[in-house]
């Protein structure tokens, strides 16, 4: 297993896994709103590849006047999901922010789900709103502090 950031190139791929998590985990209106995000909102996306196959991607976005960044599109493909990945693919994207001192808060906006995933990696539930994302898929608000913020205190 291997994770890397994305390239053009991952598009179709991500779009399928996308389709794959569809209407499990993600209501059909959201590959839209993927397909913007991959063409005008990405700023540090990542793949996991296993045999040169991707099968995991999930996003971190910034909002450095806020000092936060929001993790975004976790998406894994349903066989191999319960394995792991799903951790260490948010486990490197926590460690690549804890090295960016300009960052106080991690935020996840995530559905109920998957949030109780959140809450292992450490994330609190802040808020909820209900049929946020479409039709019974609510947001769940969550906030994880910056490990960098934590030492400094």
């Amino acid at each position: 297993m291997k994770i890397r950031p994305y390239i053009e190139n991952d598009k179709v791929a991500v779009i399928e896994l996308l389709r794959s998590n569809t209407p499990t985990f993600f209501a059909p209106a959201e590959e839209k709103d993927l397909i913007a995000y991959l063409d005008k909102e990405i700023e540090d996306y990542f793949v996991v590849e296993e045999n040169s196959k991707i099968i995991a991607a999930a996003g971190i976005n910034y909002f450095p006047k806020e000092k936060t960044a929001y993790i975004s599109w976790d998406i894994i493909e349903p066989e191999s999901q319960g394995k792991g990945i799903g951790k260490k693919l948010t486990e490197h994207r926590i460690n690549y922010l804890n090295k960016n001192f300009e960052i106080d808060l991690i935020i996840v906006r995530t559905t109920q789900l998957v949030y109780k995933f959140y809450e292992k990696m450490g994330f609190k539930l802040m808020k909820v709103e209900k049929n946020y994302w479409a039709e019974s898929f609510d947001l769940y608000y969550m906030e994880l502090k910056n490990k960098n913020v934590i030492e400094q205190q």
